[in-house]
């Protein structure tokens, strides 16, 4: 069985940036399709962004313009996040899934076949 180790976020403040880094290890996959959630107190679990096997990427209503997924190299998940806003502020997972079944629509994205466990979690706090 894999994990998921992420490293990354920290506290800046509205219009500043961050990247987060996810590094899967362990799995066995063929192909794979990986993204990030978030999750913030009060509020339901959001996918921001999602990077399905063949490279195709998707990103959530609240962030688009102001995210980028993508993958280096080693085939971590690296998240960039601009122009933050505190309504950012959230702890946010990595999680990855076999093939392919990420995806967005204009508003909001899609993981169903992500995996438990996901990554350790990555606080982001963005003050005004």
């Amino acid at each position: 069985k894999g994990w998921l180790v992420e490293s990354g976020g920290g506290s800046v403040q509205a219009g500043g940036s961050l990247r987060l880094s996810c590094a899967p290890s362990g799995y066995g996959f063929a192909t794979y399709s990986m993204g990030w959630f978030r999750l913030a107190p009060g509020k339901e679990r959001e996918w921001v962004a999602v990077i399905d096997t063949d490279g195709v990427k998707g990103y959530a209503d609240s962030m688009k313009g102001r995210v980028t997924i993508s993958q280096d190299n080693a085939k971590n998940a690296l998240l960039e996040m601009n122009n933050l806003k505190p309504e950012d502020t959230a702890t946010y997972y990595c999680a990855i899934g076999e093939g392919r079944g990420a995806y967005c629509t204009t508003i909001y994205c899609y993981f169903p076949g992500a995996l438990e466990p996901w990554g350790q979690g990555s606080l982001v706090t963005v003050s005004s």
